[in-house]
């Protein structure tokens, strides 16, 4: 028996770091996929012609060397291939009512794109000074 996940698509937000009481890192991101919606075995497309699309978002959980790249090297928007294993959590919420939730736990993450400048996210940064020449 196997519990595989891959995924690829674009990050939602940039990814968050925190630590844990015992001092081990975790970075968390969102992942969004986009599938086309179909209807009657037919690609549904909208008033320009353009296909209508699905998107499902998912909860991206890494942990020691990963996470870490993740952390200095993704950001919002950028294409990344996420491979790991589905993890399922149940707890109470504050009436007493079970909760469930599922994320991804990250094994590796491969970049299809390069992070954003500031200036390519809307920003005003000059980066002329990191040119070698």
């Amino acid at each position: 028996m196997q519990n595989i996940a891959i995924l690829a698509g674009n990050i939602g937000q940039d990814p968050e770091t925190r630590s844990t009481q015992d001092g081990k890192k975790i970075t968390h991101f969102t992942l969004a996929t986009s599938r086309p919606r179909y209807s009657e075995g037919r690609v549904l497309r909208d008033e320009n012609g353009y296909r209508v699309q699905d998107t499902e978002w998912h909860r991206i959980t890494c942990f020691n060397g990963v996470g870490k790249t993740v952390q200095e090297h993704c950001s919002k928007g950028m294409k990344v291939l996420v491979r790991g294993r589905i993890h399922y959590t149940k707890w109470k919420d504050q009436q007493g009512n079970d909760r469930y939730g599922s994320e991804i736990i990250a094994e590796t993450v491969q970049f299809l794109s390069r992070k954003q400048t500031e200036s390519e996210r809307g920003g005003q940064t000059d980066y002329d000074d990191d040119i070698p020449f």
